[in-house]
C-alpha cells in the first residue's frame, strides 16, 4: 500500500492548505455526513449502504474532496466547501455529478473574466504620487502623510 512517508506528506499538505481549525471542523463534519448517508431509511439508500470517511483531500484553503468508502466496496465522493460568514457559515457539501463537474470547469473561464474586468478597478480614484510627496512622507507616520504637493507647508 502507501508508505508512512506518503501519509505524513498528505497530512502536512492538508495542514498547509487549510488552517488547523477549519481542518478539524471539516473532519468532524465529514464523519457526520458519513453517518447521515448510512441511515437505513435515508431516501435513495435502497441498497442499505453504510458510509465511512476513507480520505479527505484538501483542494484549497476552503474546499476539499472527501472519499467515502461504502460497505458495497464502492467509493462515493463529496465536494465540501466552507462559507466564512453569515447565516450559512460553516462547511457545506454535495455529491457532484458529471454535469456538476463539467459546469464548474466551465465556470473557471468566467471567473477569470470577472477578475480581469475588476482588476483595473483597484486603481481608480487613487491620487498620483510624486517624488516630492513620496520624499515628504518617507519619514513621517501614516497619520501625517499627504497626498498632494500643495499640502506641503
Amino acid at each position: 500500500m502507501w508508505s508512512s512517508n506518503w501519509w505524513a506528506y498528505r497530512y502536512k499538505l492538508y495542514d498547509e492548505l487549510m488552517n488547523k481549525q477549519l481542518a478539524k471542523e471539516l473532519n468532524v463534519f465529514a464523519i457526520e455526513v458519513a453517518k447521515r448517508f448510512s441511515f437505513k431509511n435515508r431516501e435513495g439508500n435502497v441498497s442499505n449502504e453504510k458510509f465511512e470517511v476513507n480520505e479527505v483531500i484538501p483542494t484549497s484553503d476552503q474546499t476539499a474532496v472527501v472519499f467515502f468508502k461504502k460497505n458495497t466496496a464502492k467509493l462515493g465522493m463529496g465536494f465540501f466547501y466552507y462559507i466564512g460568514r453569515g447565516s450559512s457559515k460553516g462547511w457545506k457539501y454535495f455529491f457532484p455529478t458529471d454535469s456538476h463537474i463539467v459546469g464548474m470547469m466551465a465556470s473557471q473561464y468566467y471567473k477569470l473574466e470577472v477578475e480581469r474586468h475588476n482588476f483595473g478597478k483597484n486603481f481608480e480614484n487613487i491620487p498620483e504620487s510624486t517624488p516630492l510627496v513620496d520624499q515628504y512622507n518617507r519619514n513621517r507616520s501614516v497619520d501625517n502623510h499627504i497626498s498632494h504637493k500643495s499640502q506641503i507647508s
